[in-house]
């Protein structure tokens, strides 16, 4: 009796043990691969070019992963999702395009940059990314000296079919490590990152939007030459010689009303659908702030995140806004989604209206009281009588420094004198006339 038992009890433990492994191995099955936390060097093929990036990678399940760009001191957070067993997604938050990779058996990822917009989804990018690689262009240990410094102010020259404003490059420069800015007529390329070896330096930025690269040479005379990369859109070579007198046109005098014309009038749908005028009643009397955005433009977004704190800020004050989107896609619909997420992300309290497609054309056409469109986005500034009174093209963000703090200086002391104008008779409650 006592040999039986023993032998059934060794039974019962083999069969436990088996059924231990075999759920061992199932679970190992039904494992899914993700990233692991931690710094990341990716790369884009660009042509026959390598556009870097990095990025930083926290969180280990999709509910908490937070993939967070990252471009000098420049930071840019995207949410992480599982896309099947081997595959994340990315979207770039309120452009609509998306980060889409699988990963490897080795831990790389290896996917492209791809555009989410119906009709263009054929337009992409492919990429790697390795973990643990801090550096953007230079292994370490393999800098070359560099033979200049390239810090301070350029003046850009680029060759176009088309005639285009010189742009301005802000750069600073630290052993290799080389961060900056271009600016241009239309605004600015975010902070960019990149490195000098020797007589040559580069730079690429990547915050959402199509990656951005400069590749050049520092000449003997000190002027520099070389070629800007647009992602998947365009390359134009360029020359540059240091001029810390170099400005650009005067952004206030770009664009302005046609003669004859004091006045802007318009009427678009909101994003329910319904028609609104800037003539109508809840305009009247205050003072306006128009924005023409798109949200596939990066300098858009910026502008937003200025302009939406701004107004929750300063709107009891008699203050109203309006940002009328041109999108990718002349669909109400579509455009319901796209700048419902730029208001949902922004906490914007202001009307958005949908103008159409990003067109400048289109614009001036929408907006005939304008001499013509010239840059996504353009702030219009209207008095209390409905007068047109400032119209800043483009936009510089934080990065610019001087610039930004200059553009918000004249913003908030414009909108400060505007808003100390008398109400008008006519528009004034009953309530305002009998406290006067």
């Amino acid at each position: 009796m006592m040999i039986m038992k023993t032998r059934i009890t060794s039974k019962i433990a083999c069969l436990t043990t088996s059924v231990l492994l075999l759920g061992g191995i199932a679970s190992a099955r039904v494992a899914k691969p993700f990233p692991k936390e931690g710094i990341w060097r990716g790369e884009f093929s660009v042509s026959e070019s390598k556009v870097p990036f990095n990025f930083q990678l926290k969180g280990k399940t999709p509910k908490t992963a937070i993939l967070t760009l990252i471009n000098g001191s420049r930071r840019d957070d995207f949410h992480v999702e599982r896309l099947g067993d081997d595959s994340i997604y990315v979207k770039m938050n309120t452009y609509d395009a998306a980060l889409v990779a699988k990963i490897e058996t080795d831990g790389t990822l290896s996917g492209e940059y791809r555009s989410l917009v119906p009709g263009f989804r054929g337009n992409s990018l492919p990429f790697v990314a390795e973990h643990g690689k801090s550096y953007r262009f230079v292994e370490p240990g393999k800098d070359v000296a560099p033979k200049h410094n390239i810090t301070g102010k350029w003046e850009i020259k680029t060759y176009t079919k088309e005639a285009v404003p010189a742009s301005i490059a802000l750069l600073k420069q630290n052993g290799n490590k080389l961060t900056g800015v271009i600016m241009t007529v239309v605004g600015d390329t975010r902070e960019l990152e990149g490195t000098v070896q020797g007589d040559e330096f580069e730079l690429s930025g990547f915050t959402g939007p199509s990656p951005f690269i400069v590749k050049g040479k520092i000449n003997d005379d000190n002027s520099i030459t070389g070629e800007q990369g647009f992602g998947i859109y365009k390359n134009l070579k360029f020359d540059g010689q240091r001029n810390e007198k170099a400005e650009l046109p005067d952004p206030y005098k770009l664009t302005f009303l046609k003669e004859g014309y004091s006045k802007l009038d318009f009427t678009f749908p909101d994003l329910s659908g319904k028609n609104v005028s800037l003539s109508d009643d809840k305009y009247k009397g205050k003072v306006v702030i128009i924005e023409t955005i798109g949200t596939w433009c990066p300098n858009c977004t910026d502008q937003t995140v200025f302009l939406s704190p701004w107004f929750k800020k300063n709107q009891k004050r008699g203050v109203e806004a309006i940002a009328i989107g041109f999108e990718q896609k002349d669909d109400l619909e579509y455009a319901k989604y796209t700048l419902g997420k730029l208001k949902e992300k922004y906490g914007i309290t202001y009307d958005i209206l949908f103008g159409g497609i990003a067109d400048k054309k289109v614009v001036t056409e929408k907006l005939p009281a304008l001499n013509k469109f010239i840059a996504f986005p353009t702030t219009i500034i209207i008095d209390r009588k409905g007068n047109v009174r400032e119209i800043y093209t483009g936009y510089t963000g934080t990065v610019t420094g001087k610039y930004f703090n200059d553009y918000e200086a004249k913003f908030n002391k414009v909108l400060d004198e505007l808003i100390a104008e008398p109400v008008p008779e006519k528009f004034a409650s009953t309530e305002t006339l009998k406290s006067k």
